[in-house]
């Protein structure tokens, strides 16, 4: 006999329908898989017949072949076990239910329990698309399938339980969506810990408003990596739509939280210096999403800059411009988003203390010019704000007097990213650093004193074409905290002192 179940597959974080078909008939007993599977899918053979006998059916005895249509896509992961299982079943007569409107996705144990998979959001999302109404998942993705609207998810935690639905026993109660309310900044950093360092603190507070990039230029015990954790506390909070969009991913990954399966706060991700160009990019046979991906619409902090290797500095060019990035290899190409505000640290040479008040460098120059020169002209031209930490003196660290809290902060980020977003509705734009050389001119209109001030400082610093559009940026998110209308003068000479610390340490 024959049976169809219908599924979803993925490839990267984009998903298609698949058909589970199930033949069962007399010969020699054989069970084969076909349809592109991996070694997983292969393996799913082994688990279904434990898990059809300890379930107390009976495992056919005949030829068995489930083929996984379309037989052209390559086809991973054990989230084909459920719905091989009830091809099987309902091919042998030893099941009878309509499947004709339902999806079935989920790994099954030995013992005929479901185990979580990954990437149900992305699936849940094209059964949707695709007219399905129904999709059985496993318990542990109840709550994360549920945030797709119109969409009856039933989570399921056994074989048993799941028939029972099917032939008319005890119904399965439908999944809701019910995510905690956006995480409290309470137990999260504070930018009110932090003693000193205004300038750095202005620099953040800009980079949040306006989605900049930022370097941080200091010795080491100056702040910088203290700051930088403290940047998502500013950060406006994620719209349901940048939930979705980033939880798609994380669950892709598998480093869903299964507590709060739905991503409400803003990704902070730290790889560390030793990390691969694969490591930040996303790779694989089957490419899976790299750090820069993870950290899409939250922030991705790069400690110890000139460590990192090259090839991984500059892998992170064309993302940080393009706001996304495809992984080519020979299963296919995936591209993944990758919004990110970039915070990288660094110290200023080998020993760190180049150019410190009080301590001596014990670099040559040669040493401290090789350090710098790791990180590449293009690198840092994609860095909108240079801000130098210096060391904390011990009056400002002794002062016991209350610092400006991340709340209060917040509250000006959120103040000029309502400019922006009410400024570029319907452009697909929500903040100052994506902005389009076009819709530069017609947004970041400059007064007379501001333009003639710019112009001199172009040839003054010899900018580039880039740079040039930077600092217009960064003016813009400038004038936006101050609520002007027109980008003053004021506003330009902040975004180049904000730019021009490259100078003084590659100027040479």
């Amino acid at each position: 006999m024959f049976s169809k179940i219908k599924s979803v597959g993925i490839f990267g974080i984009e998903s298609y329908m698949i058909e589970i078909e199930a033949d069962v008939s007399g010969g020699l007993p054989c069970f084969d898989i076909v349809g592109l599977p991996d070694a997983a899918v292969k393996e799913s053979r082994d688990r279904v017949r434990a898990a059809i006998k300890n379930c107390g059916f009976k495992f056919p005895t005949g030829r068995i072949t489930v083929n996984l249509a379309p037989a052209d896509k390559k086809k991973e992961g054990a989230v084909y076990d459920l719905p091989v299982l009830l091809a099987i079943l309902s091919a042998s007569a030893q099941l009878k239910f309509d499947a004709s409107n339902s999806v079935f996705l989920g790994e099954v144990s030995l013992d005929g329990r479901i185990r979580r998979v990954n990437g149900i959001l992305a699936m849940a999302i094209t059964a949707k698309q695709n007219g399905i109404d129904h999709i059985f998942v496993p318990e542990e993705n109840g709550t994360e399938a549920a945030a797709v609207e119109g969409l009856n998810v039933y989570p399921v935690s056994n074989i048993k339980e799941l028939i029972g639905h099917l032939t008319g026993g005890e119904p399965i109660p439908p999944a809701e969506f019910n995510v905690s309310e956006t995480e409290s900044f309470i137990n999260m950093p504070d930018f009110s810990e932090v003693k000193g360092q205004i300038t750095a603190k202005k620099a953040l507070e800009v980079a949040a408003a306006g989605g900049h990039n930022i370097l941080l230029i200091g010795p080491p015990g100056a702040g910088k990596s203290m700051l930088a954790k403290r940047l998502p506390t500013i950060l406006p909070e994620m719209t349901f739509e940048e939930s979705i969009e980033t939880t798609k991913i994380h669950s892709v990954a598998g480093i869903l939280n299964s507590k709060n399966p739905i991503v409400t706060s803003r990704p902070f991700r730290s790889p560390h210096h030793t990390i691969s160009s694969v490591g930040l990019t996303g790779g694989g046979t089957v490419p899976k999403p790299g750090e820069v991906s993870l950290a899409h619409n939250g922030v991705l902090f790069l400690d110890e800059l000139p460590e990192f290797k090259r090839d991984a500095m500059e892998a992170l060019r064309q993302p940080l411009e393009d706001t996304k990035i495809t992984v080519s290899r020979a299963a296919g190409s995936v591209t993944y988003p990758s919004s990110i505000t970039l915070v990288a640290a660094m110290n200023p040479c080998p020993c760190g203390f180049y150019g410190h008040p009080t301590k001596e460098c014990s670099c040559s120059s040669n040493m401290v010019k090789k350090y710098l020169n790791r990180i590449s002209g293009p690198m840092l031209d994609r860095l909108d704000l240079h801000v130098e930490v210096p060391p904390v003196d011990y009056m400002a660290l002794s002062d016991t007097a209350p610092a400006e809290s991340s709340a209060e902060i917040r509250e000006r980020v959120n103040a000029a990213r309502k400019l922006q977003i009410e400024r570029y509705k319907g452009t697909g734009v929500t903040c100052n650093a994506r902005l389009t050389p076009k819709m530069l001119r017609e947004f970041c209109v400059m007064t007379d004193d501001a333009s003639a001030y710019l112009s001199q400082c172009f040839d003054k610093l010899g900018l580039s074409a880039r740079a040039y559009d930077r600092i217009l940026k960064v003016a813009r998110t400038v004038a936006d905290l101050a609520a002007h209308e027109k980008i003053e003068k004021t506003d330009i000479l902040s975004a180049i002192r904000f730019r021009s610390l490259d100078r003084k340490y590659w100027g040479e």
